[in-house]
């Protein structure tokens, strides 16, 4: 092994920072040159995200490949209950075994050993958090295993890793949770640094404004769980819908969801409109679809109201000095707002505001013109043509 002055040089001045990928890969090949026998080295890190427990980064010495875990069943898997990594975690020391014999008792191991691995040894990574999995491990095809020496070394080049790791992975998890909290879009606005308080950029959107039907009803008579259930299924339909067609759920309010479609640049008011309604349909059609299925088995539909408008939008941060919400206010919001009242008024699934319909080249019902609270004048409003989407 190397002068440990060295790799702590290496580290701060040469080595690739820009992914984990690229930084775990270049201290691979960079161990290996200075002479420490490793043919394959696993980095385990647990990152905070809705679906994924953490990222497994496997190099050997012709590949390099990465895997995620599944948050839902990470902690209680037979891989992860029958391997080296739980009892690094638990026991926060590193693991060693020699495998010159079999390993019933971790399947990996064995499957190491059938592979010509000999020696195999886990680190846990020193990081300021030790609430979460960060380890790193380091096997090796030769016959005589790792010695004294190959093992202090490797010991001290992790702990000279671990802060450009710790440093990624907290980055990671920061995105990660704006991209889950307040979307992408706007989650990239507050890692720059747009977190003045009353600081708003002028942008224009078609907004998507839905609230499911029945909801109080729903939760007097039906217990929390089940109340929870329903919620999640029928936002999750949302969320995935707008996304899909390029639009970003700005927040969920009690039983409704506010998203937006951006025009590029001030411009291309009609791709966004397209794309609301297109979305508004395709949620339509899974809602009704999923309906379908609550009355096979006896379960209360999905009912909901949703309308469409676009303008202009205020779209930043309000709120108090040290608990800001980021959003879309402004006269359009307003209107899409009462346009959502009107459609429960006229028990229509969707309703479209005039400055949409403009927009967009299919038909759609002309219902005339309708007093809106708060407008001054009534507004002309459009439904869908399609069969079970008015």
């Amino acid at each position: 092994m190397e002068r440990v002055e060295d790799i702590a040089l290496w580290l701060a001045k040469d080595a690739p920072h820009d992914t984990v990928e690229a930084l775990f890969g270049a201290f691979c090949r960079r161990i290996v040159q200075s002479g420490t026998p490793v043919w394959r080295a696993s980095l385990g890190l647990e990152v905070l995200h809705p679906e994924v427990s953490g990222l497994q980064h496997i190099w050997t010495d012709d590949s390099q490949l990465m895997r995620g875990a599944d948050r839902a069943t990470a902690a209680t898997s037979p891989s992860y209950l029958n391997s080296p990594t739980r009892i690094v975690d638990e026991t926060g020391r590193p693991f060693r075994r020699r495998l010159d014999a079999p390993s019933p008792d971790m399947p990996l191991l064995e499957e190491l050993r059938q592979e010509g691995v000999t020696d195999y040894v886990m680190y846990p990574l020193p990081f300021l958090d030790q609430t979460r999995t960060a380890v790193i491990s380091f096997a090796t095809r030769q016959p005589q295993g790792f010695g004294p020496a190959s093992l202090d070394g490797l010991e001290l080049a992790t702990r000279l890793l671990s802060p450009y790791l710790e440093r990624r992975v907290l980055r990671r998890i920061a995105v990660d949770l704006l991209d889950t909290y307040v979307g992408p879009r706007t989650g990239q606005r507050i890692i720059e640094g747009r977190v003045d308080r009353g600081e708003v950029e002028m942008i224009e959107a078609a907004i998507w404004f839905a609230d499911l039907r029945g909801f109080t009803l729903l939760s007097e008579r039906s217990p929390i769980p089940e109340v929870l259930a329903r919620l999640n299924v029928w936002f999750g339909i949302a969320g995935e819908v707008v996304e899909a067609h390029g639009g970003e759920v700005l927040k969920f309010i009690g039983d409704a969801v506010l998203a937006i479609f951006p025009t590029s640049g001030g411009h291309d008011r009609r791709a966004a409109c397209r794309k609301a309604l297109a979305a508004a349909q395709e949620f339509c059609r899974r809602t009704d679809a999923e309906n379908v299925l609550r009355l096979s088995s006896g379960g209360p539909p999905l009912a909901h109201g949703l309308a469409l408008h676009v303008g202009e939008v205020a779209y930043g941060n309000v709120g108090a000095s040290h608990r800001l919400d980021f959003t879309v206010i402004g006269p359009a919001v307003n209107r899409a707002s009462r346009l959502l009242d009107l459609a429960k008024r006229l028990d229509r699934q969707v309703l479209v505001s005039q400055a949409v319909a403009r927009e967009v080249d299919q038909p759609l019902i002309d219902l005339g013109r309708h007093p809106l609270r708060d407008v001054e004048k009534p507004q002309r409003v459009f439904s869908l043509t399609e069969p079970g989407l008015v």
